[in-house]
Order: C-alpha cells, then structure tokens, then sequence
C-alpha cells in the first residue's frame, strides 16, 4: 500500500482541524503554500501540491482522508485505502477491480452504514450485479455480492465487509470419495480442495492475498436419524459452500432435524428472493446444480444442493459430481 507523504506532520496535522474555518484562512494558507512552492525544489514542491490536495479534500469533505492512521471516527481506512474506496465510488460498480472491492469491503467492516461506499454496494447487491476474474486455468469466474457485514472473521476482529457467492458453472468436484456424510463439510474432500488444494490453486495470487479467512457453522457429524440433534461446530474457510440454512429464511426440516435452522442466517441478497425452502427459486439459478455444505438430513449418503430450478433442498450422493460455487469474503 502506497503511503503518503507527511511533510514534518505540519500540514497533515493541521487537516484534522480545518473544517469549519473561513474562507479567509483558507485563502491564507493557499498563498502561504504558494510562496513555499516558489523557492522550494521541484520534489519538496510536488509533496507539498499532494499534501495541499488532501487538505483541500479535508475542507470541502469534512473527513480526514490521506492523513496516517486517519479516517472517520470508528476506524476505516488509511489515506490510500481511503483513495481507491472514493475512486470505487466514483465509477459503476461493475468496474470494480480486486482491490477497490477489498476497500469497499474494509471501509464498510469499519464504518457499517457511514461508509459512503455503503450505498453503492448495497446497490450492487440488489440489483445482482456480478463481478469476474480469470482463474488460473484460463477460464472467468463469475461472482456477485450476497452479504454486508455478515460473516464473523476467523480472528474474531470483527465482520467481514462482503461477502460474495460465484454464480458460474465454471468447476466441478465430487463431495466426497466414498458415498458418506460422515464428518459433514469438516471433513469432505471437497473443503479441502478449497482451503489448500486443486481449486484454492485456481484461484489468481491476487485474489489469494486478499481473501479473508471467515468462521462457518455446520453440523459436521452428519446427517441421518442416529445424528438428528447433532450440534453445529465451526470452522474456518477461506473459500466456503453456502448451507442450507444461510440461504432460505426458515428450515423445511426444523422441527424434526433442529441443525438445519443452525448453519448461519439468511444472506441479505436472498431476502425476499429465496421464499421457498423445499422448491424452486429464480434466485438459485445458474443453469445447473450446486453443491451445499450441509448434510443431508434425511440420510448418510448426501449432500443438499440447489437443483438447476433453484431448489435448495435437493441432494445427491458425496461422490457425485457437480458445480461448485466457491462463497468468499473480503
């Protein structure tokens, strides 16, 4: 991260009190700057522009952004982090690159609501807008906003800002070797893909070196009548499939199987979109199947997964193999 130039803390300082002074002071202080920038050297000259720049931003914005360790009360971003949320801000959201999405993510864990990127991401969200990256093996991963503050991070220092949930058909796994929920995600082969092996390695270094590590809620015993008040334990995913219950807003299966209320809430994006818990929704869709971290209640063998008409209550055996749809949070 680029870090800006503090001329003697002078001028730095001095933006944290600006705001609210008259005209007059300022009109002072630009033709005190002017007068320095004159007999200064051409590179104390440029600092001083860049410095002058953030105090004029300090004015007209009411913020300390650029300043180290600035940001709005509440924490956020430092100056070039504070840069590229405004720069994300400025454009269409779809044009957002990796790193005004991590910005966006971190101002909006740091600020909620107050972060001025707050509204265009919820927007993007509603409106179901994607985002793309090319994978390792040539091929584009397609991927939309599904949470806001959603999700704990694994070192318990807060939320992660967003949560996104790929929506191509892009890869492909089976659950599990043998035809078994035993273990449940804890223990699938295809966490393990995800976390370390064939498709974490897909995924850019890029995108590796800003993914957040995040705690989800699973029964990891497995399903079947022996295991029907089985408690949710946590684990910690870089790359993540939704559950059951993160995607419908009351579990089909709840009174007899109490651990499939218990894998997480409701994604914000599905609010009012998913409405049926054991049929279609247009939401789901992505033209085929996709697995779920969550167990099949009913019995050993399966997996849920959400059908190509959008039916989060449909499964299939561990060693089938279908889409898979990598969640992730920045």
């Amino acid at each position: 991260m680029q870090r800006q130039f503090r001329l003697g803390g002078g001028v730095a300082r001095r933006a944290a009190n600006l705001r609210g002074q008259s005209i007059i002071e300022y009109v002072l202080i630009i033709a005190i700057i002017g007068l320095v920038i004159v007999f200064a050297g051409p590179g104390v000259a440029g600092a001083i522009r860049n410095q002058f720049n953030l105090v004029g931003n300090t004015v007209n914005n009411g913020t300390t952004g650029g300043v180290e360790g600035g940001g709005t009360s509440g924490g956020g971003s430092t100056g070039a982090d504070s840069a590229t949320v405004q720069a994300a801000i400025a454009k269409d959201a779809k044009d957002w690159t990796l790193d005004e999405q991590k910005a966006v993510a971190e101002d909006i864990a740091a600020k909620g609501e107050a972060s001025p990127a707050y509204a265009k991401a919820k927007a993007a969200m509603d409106a179901g807008t994607k985002f793309s990256m090319k994978l390792t093996d040539g091929q584009t991963l397609e991927y939309k906003i599904i949470g806001i503050n959603h999700d704990d991070l694994a070192d318990g220092s807060g939320k992660a800002g967003l949560t996104f949930l790929t929506t191509s058909t892009t890869i492909s796994s089976r659950m599990n070797a043998t035809d078994t929920n035993a273990g449940g995600w804890g223990k699938s082969e295809l966490r393990g893909k995800m976390n370390s092996g064939e498709i974490w390695n897909l995924m850019p270094s890029d995108f590796q070196s800003k993914v957040k590590s995040v705690k989800k809620l699973t029964n990891n015993v497995g399903g079947g009548s022996a295991n029907k008040n089985a408690a949710v334990t946590a684990t910690s995913d870089k790359l993540f499939l939704l559950s059951y219950s993160e995607i419908v807003p009351t579990s089909y299966w709840a009174s007899s199987y109490p651990w499939t209320s218990n894998e997480g809430t409701q994604y914000e994006a599905f609010k009012g979109k998913v409405t049926n818990n054991y049929s279609g929704n247009d939401c789901l869709k992505i033209g085929d199947y996709w697995w779920e971290r969550s167990a099949y209640p009913n019995g050993s063998n399966y997996f849920l997964n959400a059908s190509s008409n959008g039916d989060p209550s449909n499964n299939s055996r561990a060693t089938d193999s279908l889409c898979v749809c990598p969640a992730f949070s920045f």
